[in-house]
């Protein structure tokens, strides 16, 4: 496709960000008169970008206009999400809906899953939408280096070639996938609103990521925001990154294991759900160790408060669980931890809105953005 007016563009991304925008909203948007608008809009329709669906309801006087959409053969891109026991593909249109998903479980074998089942799901969407997929978007259980290689410690994984999952596409982009759910949670979740950020999402292990004025905070080698190892753990405990007392540590299924006594798991996302279901069933045993582990997660978030002078702080996957088992614990032990200035008003800590789906959401909004850029060239 040839570049677009930037105008064109700003339409498009503005339409991907309010599904449903009407004509008369998007020209205030954008700050283009009413003719400009109705040329550009026009302009995306014959190009099968954006559609136009029934009119708005309103009462105001003057012919009503119309709403903007996804075309429904318009741009799609591919996004990705890999787990510490499954993946994930979908398609997604301009707006965020997904229109076709493929998932299933693996064994933790990387040239299973990164260049087997997972490359397989993807060609096939491809081939079943032909041109209209723009690019791929993959979220990975680790440090993702230099938007490519996954280094998943958890899995033994080192080096994994994410780019493999589909060799020469136009928009491949790769990440961590806590810090895909933070952009997730900027763009159409829980902190739209906010100044400045932190997202935390506790998996097997613990991750997150800044997002300042909408914008990721992604370090010199895009592994900014491994929050987990920072050293706010049990010294005595060896993180499997090879360094002691890692805050993920202290927060996650081993850490219930550790406290209840039991042997680590295999699965400790699913463990951990367990403990956690069992203590609001009344096991004041695992209600204990639940109320230890979100106190470790409330003393860390304070210093990243203290630290980085966020305006929220979104939890996301078994965060967002220990946060609803046990508030008071986890608000305690983060108002103890917090400057003495921060007492009267401190940030939220809220759970992440787009929840689950944060890693694939955030994905998606990667290539979108690359598009974008594209498109202007």
């Amino acid at each position: 496709m040839s570049a677009l007016p930037d105008r064109a563009v700003a339409m498009l991304a503005a339409v991907h960000t309010r599904p449903g925008l009407t004509r008369a909203e998007a020209s205030r948007v954008l700050g283009i008169g009413t003719g400009g608008a109705t040329e550009v809009v026009g302009r995306l329709v014959d190009e099968r970008l954006l559609a136009e669906g029934p009119a708005a309801p309103g009462g105001g006087r003057g012919r009503p206009t119309r709403t903007l959409t996804a075309h429904p053969d318009g741009p799609l891109v591919l996004a990705a999400v890999i787990t510490h026991e499954s993946w994930q593909v979908a398609a997604v249109e301009l707006g965020g809906a997904p229109v076709a998903a493929l998932t299933g479980r693996h064994a933790g074998d990387p040239a299973d899953v990164a260049l087997g089942r997972l490359r397989t799901a993807v060609t096939g969407l491809r081939d079943r939408y032909g041109s209209r997929v723009r690019g791929l978007g993959v979220a990975g259980p680790g440090i993702v280096l230099d938007q490519r290689y996954l280094d998943a410690t958890g899995l033994g994984w080192t080096g994994v070639d994410l780019w493999s999952l589909w060799p020469g596409a136009d928009v491949l982009v790769a990440d961590n996938d806590a810090t895909l759910a933070a952009l997730a949670e900027s763009r159409r979740g829980a902190a739209v609103d906010a100044r400045l950020a932190v997202h935390l999402r506790v998996d097997a292990g613990l991750g997150g990521a800044v997002v300042d004025a909408g914008r990721l905070v992604v370090g010199a080698r895009g592994a900014a925001g491994e929050f987990g190892h920072l050293p706010m753990g049990d010294p005595a405990v060896r993180c499997p990154c090879g360094a002691r007392g890692c805050w993920g540590t202290a927060v996650d299924g081993t850490a219930l294991a550790r406290l209840l006594g039991e042997p680590e798991p295999s699965d400790p996302v699913t463990y951990a759900g367990q403990v956690i279901a069992h203590a609001a069933a009344g096991d004041e045993i695992a209600a204990g160790a639940v109320g230890a582990a979100a106190a470790a997660l409330g003393r860390g978030i304070a210093g990243l408060v203290n630290a980085l002078d966020p305006d929220l702080v979104t939890l996301g996957g078994l965060g967002a669980d220990l946060l609803a088992a046990a508030p008071a614990e986890l608000d305690a032990a983060c108002r103890a931890g917090l400057m003495r200035f921060r007492h009267a008003t401190p940030p939220p800590v809220v759970a992440a809105r787009v929840g689950e789906a944060g890693p694939l959401t955030g994905a998606a909004e990667r290539v979108w953005d690359r598009w974008w850029e594209l498109l202007r060239r």
